[in-house]
């Protein structure tokens, strides 16, 4: 059976539809979820077996059968250790079909079918008793649903329904407990995912600054968490203002509540400065009495930072204050931790709110749109002055074409706001559309473009630019200059220090001595993953260069995209010993011969291959199929083969990367 999804291609501009399989969901929720990092994941592994191990003899000592509800089962793994750890019968839930399907393949792989009972429903469908999906009420609960911010996967309603309607009281419950942490920092980079700062540019009449509208500025920002990888931030790049302050717990072997709440913890502030940012995560208690602990510290808060644990479904908050505010040292506060069902969000008081108080401060909504519009990567770009310098403003009078009626009114207001309304005249049109009339007869003399566009996933996405010039091209005038001029594409071929981890294929779970993938997973894993890159944000996930850039296409915007495609093949010659995990792709722009933006590499790779990528967008990263050995360095000259190609009638870019034999 075939089913069709429609997208708007996001180079081209056009809507398509696309055929998929029946089978679609499940390949592309499988092979793109953080199942193999999961599996990866050794220290989680062992300290769920852990707590499993001894809550169940808990159990056992008090003369009891170990009855075990497994939320959100996955893989089955949960469930294979209680089994494993004497659980007399667990009852698997997984909602996600595909997935459960696969656990039932797993679970009788491993010879577990007679004591565990995989149910594909949502918890809150699950019915106890005679005539339901469980004969009686569990009395272990054992769940992993988990997010970065802890209850952003709905932990807290499940969990809710659960002590109501499927576990005993006062069951046993594996984690057993979580803790909230929270750090307040002032930082300019982070800062600048969240607010617009002044825009300076040099002009032959001086500095010009181009200032944000005033509700912009006083904006609370996006309500949703800023999820990265903290242990690349450099400490360099924020001022810790407070200590590590516990904010809350949740007791997950009673009754849990997802209604809201506000949590408050006085503090004296380290020292001066602006409280901008809330640096945020979590650590679980496997077992009651606290012995059995799993961080998602950052390394200048860890117990043991040189056995810190790498994961990627698991990472750190970045939250941010709705407003900047003076902090003056030993001068007492209040962070105050505001959550609901699904979100937590802070703000700094000079009061603290009563004890157990419901929370009065609405979660922060954007008001202003700009955060609607752009991510925080983009704020981040559009505030790096270096990146506003390489831009050269060459006309009085612009027209901007936008067809986002939503960007149309936030592009007003920056342009009232710096009194420009009369200079610029934006059209709310698709480029194809554009007539004579709206230009006012006039031909374009300069087309100018960043390029970025919201609806970009991948590097080469903002091709788009190209496609919006050949859609006027007849309203471009002799001569007229179009910038940037060109586009390249580059690769380069790396050995990651972790990521590698989440494309990886593991026959068995790293701590834990089960076979989790079966044929079935497997072929989930690598579907597409031969033949598609995916977007990362690099600076995030250190890696070595093994071989020097290299230039794969070229785009020629002063020109309309052509008829035919534009297709490369070649070697990349491997000029350091490494793993081999993956090509890494990116764009870059050339305003003019001379002046050249990349999407990518910033700087040429260190002696050791150390390499600088931009914070601000995501790159290209082709994971080789099958992966390497991980466990083996790779010794001696090797060479990655390659084609690529370009379809213009698509905007889509085929691409294959091969590892070659070691030559002799």
């Amino acid at each position: 059976m075939k089913i069709f999804c429609s997208r708007a291609n996001p180079t081209t501009g056009s809507v398509e539809w696309l055929e998929e399989d029946e089978h679609y969901d499940y390949h592309q929720e499988i092979a793109r979820s953080s199942y193999a990092d999961m599996l990866h994941d050794k220290d989680r592994n062992v300290k769920y077996y852990q707590g499993i191990w001894a809550a169940v003899s808990r159990v056992k000592n008090r003369g009891q059968k170990a009855l075990v509800l497994d939320i959100g089962t996955g893989t089955g793994l949960l469930s294979m250790m209680a089994v494993t750890a004497g659980a007399d019968f667990c009852y698997a839930i997984e909602v996600f079909k595909p997935m459960a399907d696969a656990a039932v393949k797993i679970v009788e792989k491993n010879g577990f079918s007679d004591k565990i009972k995989v149910i594909n429903k949502h918890s809150t469908e699950v019915t106890v008793g005679s005539e339901g999906d469980m004969p009686c009420r569990a009395n272990i609960l054992v769940t992993e649903l988990f997010d970065t911010e802890l209850i952003g996967e709905g932990a807290l309603p499940s969990y809710e329904h659960a002590h109501r309607h499927l576990v005993e009281e006062n069951c046993e419950a594996v984690p057993h407990r979580a803790t909230v942490y929270a750090q307040l920092v002032e930082s300019r980079r982070m800062w600048s995912w969240n607010k617009l700062f002044p825009i300076r540019v040099q002009t032959s009449l001086g500095e010009q600054v181009i200032v944000p509208p005033v509700d912009l500025e006083s904006c609370p920002g996006a309500p949703s968490v800023c999820d990265i990888q903290l242990n690349q931030v450099s400490p360099a790049d924020f001022t810790v203002l407070s200590d590590v302050l516990p904010m809350f717990s949740i007791d997950f072997s009673k009754q849990v509540s997802s209604s809201a709440a506000c949590h408050s913890r006085q503090f004296e502030p380290l020292t001066s400065g602006q409280a901008q940012v809330v640096l945020s995560w979590w650590d679980i208690e496997m077992d009651p009495e606290g012995k059995i602990k799993c961080t998602m510290a950052p390394f200048w808060a860890h117990s043991d930072p040189e056995e810190m644990q790498w994961r990627d479904h698991w990472m750190q908050c970045v939250y941010f204050l709705p407003q900047e505010e003076p902090v003056v040292q030993g001068s007492a506060l209040y962070l105050v931790a505001h959550h609901d069902d699904y979100c937590v969000w802070y703000s700094l008081q000079r009061t603290g709110p009563e004890k157990n108080e419901r929370v009065r401060q609405m979660r922060p909504v954007c008001d202003c749109q700009a955060h609607l519009l752009w991510n925080r990567p983009r704020f981040g770009e559009i505030n790096d002055q270096d990146r506003t310098d390489r831009y050269v403003q060459a006309l009085r009078t612009v027209f901007t074409v936008e067809s986002s009626a939503a960007s149309h009114k936030l592009l007003r207001k920056i342009f009232k706001a710096n009194h420009l309304e009369d200079k610029i005249n934006i059209i709310e049109k698709r480029p194809e559309l554009l007539t004579n009339e709206d230009l006012k007869g006039r031909k374009v003399s300069l087309l100018l473009g960043e390029p970025f566009f919201t609806t970009s996933l991948l590097p080469w996405h903002n091709l788009y630019f190209w496609y919006v010039r050949t859609a006027v091209d007849q309203h471009l005038g002799p001569g007229a200059v179009v910038m940037p001029q060109a586009a390249s594409l580059h690769a380069v071929v790396v050995e990651f220090r972790d990521l590698w981890r989440i494309r990886s294929p593991c026959g068995d779970c790293e701590g834990f001595d089960v076979h989790i993938m079966d044929d079935m997973i497997k072929r989930a894993l690598d579907f597409k993953e031969s033949r598609e890159a995916e977007p990362h944000p690099l600076w995030e996930y250190p890696c070595r260069s093994l071989s020097e850039p290299r230039q794969i296409l070229a785009f020629d915007f002063r020109q309309p995209v052509p008829p035919q495609p534009l297709c490369a093949e070649g070697t990349v010659e491997l000029r350091r010993p490494g793993r081999s995990h993956a090509a890494v792709l990116w764009m870059e722009y050339h305003l003019t011969p001379e002046c050249t933006l990349s999407t990518g590499l910033l700087e040429p790779a260190d002696p050791e291959g150390g390499c600088c990528w931009n914070p601000h967008c995501k790159q290209a990263v082709y994971f080789f199929s099958p992966a390497p050995d991980h466990r083996a360095l790779v010794g001696g000259p090797r060479t990655v083969s390659y084609a690529v190609e370009f379809h213009p009638d698509t905007g889509d870019i085929a691409m294959e990367f091969r590892l070659a034999d070691t030559p002799e």
